[in-house]
């Protein structure tokens, strides 16, 4: 038994010291380095963040007042809807709250973490259904 972990130890020895076939690019992939980013980048990046921070503010203001409805939001999302997560739009509606909202999201078979995005044509008009009711 003791000469197999050795044969096998020899294996991943000769392994680690041949020169890897993945090119070096591939290898920062691999090792999950970010990108590097001038000043100017990270600023307009935030920028567009926090735009789009104030958007949805004012999009869960105007939901909780009644003066927009969640059906037509997701019938007709803005580029800025798209990455806002369902079940935080949802807790937004009066009468929804999360036990609410998370049963609606499983009859619906909407995961929590779903985004306007990423809904499909089938989960939006069930979701749409049962917000009109």
């Amino acid at each position: 038994m003791g000469g197999q972990r050795g044969l096998v130890f020899c294996l991943v020895s000769s392994l680690e010291s041949q020169p890897s076939p993945v090119s070096s690019s591939k290898q920062a992939l691999l090792r999950h380095e970010t990108p590097t980013r001038s000043a100017s980048q990270r600023h307009t990046a935030l920028a567009r963040a926090n735009a789009i921070r104030v958007k949805r503010a004012g999009l869960k203001r105007d939901l909780k007042g009644g003066e927009k409805l969640l059906a037509d939001v997701l019938l007709r999302p803005t580029e800025w809807v798209l990455t806002a997560k369902v079940h935080d739009l949802m807790l937004c509606v009066p009468g929804v709250g999360g036990v609410k909202a998370a049963k609606m999201l499983q009859q619906c078979r909407v995961s929590g973490s779903k985004t306007v995005g990423g809904l499909s044509d089938r989960q939006r008009t069930e979701l749409v259904a049962l917000l009109r009711r």
